[in-house]
């Protein structure tokens, strides 16, 4: 049996129910046609924006670093299988510490000889210059402190 959808105010006479009604289904189209307040498209795409020529430059030679790491570990690994994987450990190597310890040797000698230099050398630079120098100088400031002594007053007047 089919039952019609009965509304949730009771009805108290038919005008009332007749106007309940009418408001319930303008709300209901209103509802429908509802527009919504939030903007939920995707935003605008700018053409110039997503071509970032710097960053595809250096995509690109990361790729080219990656390529040619990998095309090495592929040489190795091809040497390796060819040969059967044998290690490669001998140490051909000459013996370095004696060459160490004749280089140390020949660097203390230099430098002993540069300090016997330095110690042996005369000073170049002359204290009697250098105290004449200081007494002219003092005489000048003497000079200077005299004549500042008449400073002269307003239009040119002399103490």
């Amino acid at each position: 049996m089919h039952r019609a959808p009965q509304m949730t105010l009771p009805r108290g006479s038919k005008y009332l129910q007749c106007t309940w009604e009418k408001a319930y289904q303008d709300h209901r189209k209103k509802v429908r046609d509802a527009q919504p307040l939030v903007d939920t498209r995707a935003p605008l795409c700018l053409r110039h924006l997503p071509l970032n020529i710097k960053k595809l430059k250096l995509e690109e030679e990361r790729l080219s670093v990656i390529d040619r790491d990998n095309y090495l570990l592929l040489e190795k690994v091809s040497c390796i299988m060819r040969t059967r994987g044998q290690t490669d450990n001998r140490n051909d190597y000459t013996h370095r510490r004696g060459n160490r310890e004749q280089e140390l040797h020949r660097l203390q000698r230099k430098n002993k000889i540069i300090l016997g230099r330095i110690t042996n050398s005369e000073p170049v630079y002359q204290a009697r210059k250098w105290q004449e120098d200081w007494a002219r100088t003092e005489k000048d400031q003497d000079t200077l402190m005299k004549y500042h002594g008449r400073q002269q007053t307003c239009k040119g007047k002399r103490n």
